[in-house]
């Protein structure tokens, strides 16, 4: 079961990057609202994960309330206020594995190759529309139902979908 935490915190976080690690992660904003009803959930309370941006805390996590989280995601890893992001910006903040200071070779590589895939344009850094369109991503592939609403369970099942049957 930690495996799977592990793995869509990863998943999250390097997207838009965002599942499970505060400010760490990166992820989406912005899929269609529907008419379908909100689901009937239980309120929880989580400050971590994907519902740390349930500004409502009504137990989901609209498209608008992920929108504005990764937004404000951006601008709390900008740590130079310039408006884009640098490899060492975006990763500053997220924990090396172990005992060590810096990330492992395997950890260095993932970042890497997270913010190549993030940095469309390959000038060397992600801006905040760069960093949307991932989020945006993140979010349609947890919202299963397509209903405008996410929570952790549903990204916890989208999570664990082999892509052939997304």
């Amino acid at each position: 079961m930690s495996k799977i935490a592990l793995i869509a915190t990863a998943l999250l976080m390097m997207a838009g990057s965002a599942l499970a690690a505060p400010d760490n992660a990166q992820a989406s904003p912005s899929a269609p609202a529907t008419t379908a009803a909100p689901k009937a959930a239980t309120p929880r309370s989580s400050s971590g994960g994907v519902m740390r941006y349930d500004a409502n805390k009504d137990g989901t996590v609209t498209a608008e309330e992920w929108k504005t989280g990764q937004q404000a995601r951006f601008k709390s890893l900008d740590a130079n206020g310039d408006g884009k992001l640098s490899q060492d910006e975006m990763y500053a903040r997220t924990p090396a594995v172990g005992n060590s200071i810096l990330p492992s070779d395997s950890q260095a590589s993932r970042q890497s190759g997270n913010f190549q895939r993030l940095d469309t344009d390959r000038d060397g850094f992600v801006t905040l529309t760069e960093f949307m369109v991932q989020a945006d991503r993140n979010f349609a592939r947890c919202d299963t139902d397509r209903n405008g609403r996410i929570d952790t369970a549903e990204c916890r099942q989208a999570l664990q979908r082999k892509p052939a049957e997304r």
